[in-house]
């Protein structure tokens, strides 16, 4: 009868577990302290490249893209040009806007982009929410994308989008964003020189 109480509790902590991480929200300020430190006004600056998939609801890549971006800022305001070339020809453009709100936020207006969307950032890292009206057969429909992207390196940023209809994953994209100083990398992000002698095989 013990055991079997226990094993009830066990499980019963389990499911608490996964319920509490399943509501919690994450925060750009959850990466406050992460290093390096990314500004958008100082990343976005120049000319940039991007690449990356485009993947469906069930994780199967289904497009690739390549992108160059040219950015400049005038009185604490950004203007992004994407121009992007995807592998079965198609070709697309969005310019975004980014207008400072406050400390460590900005709204983003773009042409396919509904209302305003929000952008924070903290740390490594910025988020950026918006609705994107995304054609589809005659017409368009909305989806919601929960953009994140994260500095691993000076020059370097990772970028995650996840889509969502009505609450409801429809797709994500992978991507990464290259400055054109990136290359090469500060001995401080370089593997080779740095590995742990005792961890190779």
């Amino acid at each position: 009868m013990r055991k079997t109480t226990a094993s009830l509790r066990a499980f019963a902590i389990i499911c608490a577990l996964f319920i509490a991480s399943g509501c919690s929200s994450i925060s750009v300020d959850d990466y406050e302290t992460f290093e390096p430190v990314l500004s958008p006004e100082e990343f976005f600056t120049g000319n940039l490249t991007a690449h990356g998939v485009v993947k469906d609801r069930g994780g199967k890549v289904i497009r690739m893209f390549n992108a160059d971006i040219t950015t400049n800022w005038s009185d604490g305001v950004g203007t992004l040009d994407e121009y992007f070339l995807f592998n079965d020809g198609d070709q697309q453009r969005r310019i975004w806007t980014l207008q400072p709100t406050g400390a460590g936020q900005y709204n983003g207006t773009a042409g396919d982009v509904r209302g305003q969307g929000k952008l924070t950032h903290a740390g490594n890292s910025i988020f950026l929410d918006y609705v994107l009206s995304v054609p589809f057969n005659d017409g368009a429909i909305d989806v919601r994308v929960d953009d994140r992207m994260y500095q691993v390196a000076p020059g370097i940023l990772i970028n995650e989008s996840v889509m969502t209809k009505f609450g409801v994953r429809v797709g994500s994209i992978l991507l990464v964003i290259l400055r054109e100083d990136a290359l090469p990398l500060p001995a401080a992000y370089r593997v080779s020189g740095t590995v742990d002698e005792s961890i190779a095989p």
